[in-house]
């Protein structure tokens, strides 16, 4: 495995969900963890998460040698087992272009996997899991 991809990958809790709208919490290696209160919140987040460590780099941003951030990275903690309450998602963005997401998510209590190419298609990805479509 590519040194960094471990990076890429981010748990996904979901505790709460009505009205279209998700809360709970995200896990990454880089982070710890975050709570959201909504979907917007999440992606927000998630992004200025990315940012920091630039990986995946956004397509836009400005490239420059030096030192990588999942170098500096390495230290922290690695994620640990989390589910949420009522789903767990693991996703795995490969790409920041064309200013969206580009990946994969894997709904863990239903054992499926799809690909994405927006972020638009993520949230009905699991917005159909949440609402048993």
């Amino acid at each position: 495995m590519e040194k960094g991809n471990e990076f890429r990958t981010t748990v996904i809790c979901v505790d709460g969900y009505e009205k279209k709208s998700f809360s709970g919490r995200f896990y990454n290696p880089y982070c710890e963890g975050e709570s959201f209160e909504s979907l917007t919140q999440m992606l927000l987040k998630m992004d200025d998460m990315f940012n920091e460590m630039r990986l995946p780099q956004s397509f836009t941003a400005v490239r420059a040698f030096g030192t990588s951030n999942s170098e500096r990275a390495k230290d922290v903690p690695g994620v640990t087992t989390q589910e949420g309450k009522l789903a767990t998602f693991a996703v795995r963005i490969l790409f920041r272009q064309n200013a969206s997401w580009q990946g994969s998510v894997t709904w863990l209590e239903g054992s499926r996997e799809e690909s994405f190419r927006s972020v638009l298609e993520l949230i009905f990805l699991m917005d159909s899991a949440l609402s048993g479509r």
